[in-house]
């Protein structure tokens, strides 16, 4: 599939065999990690150029943009690329709920216990400061 992304963008990412790069939405303000979605090149250029995330739905095989169905928008504030090229981070302002559970991010339902190795001190989980 062809893409209209500028292609000194384009060259720069390094994208799995399937042509994808994974993308964090991330609220601007607070830094907030709300979601994980995939993106090509047409996605990215896309949320580059519409300023609303766009992504690739791996199981659908389909562009869909963030809040179409759901009101949830997404309304982009900057992007950028990891130091490896291969991760994209969108800063954004979210509306409503990020996930598709209904649940403002995809990360707050299912927090997995750390135990610190020997001679160091555990760290606080979420909630569980003080405890």
């Amino acid at each position: 599939m062809s893409s209209n992304l500028d292609p000194a963008i384009a060259a720069r990412l390094k994208r799995s065999a399937d042509g994808l790069v994974p993308a964090i939405a991330q609220q601007y303000d607070t830094g907030e990690v709300l979601m994980l979605g995939w993106m090509d090149d047409e996605a990215l250029h896309r949320t580059l150029t519409t300023g609303r995330c766009t992504y690739w739905s791996r199981s659908r095989q389909e562009y869909w943009v963030k809040g179409d169905t759901s009101g949830h928008f997404q309304h982009v504030k900057s992007v950028a690329l990891d130091c490896d090229a291969d991760t994209v981070l969108v800063q954004v302002d979210q509306v409503g709920a990020a996930c598709h559970t209904g649940a403002r991010t995809c990360f707050d339902a299912d927090v997995l216990p750390v135990t610190a190795p020997a001679g160091q001190a555990p760290v606080d989980q979420p909630g569980t400061a003080g405890q």
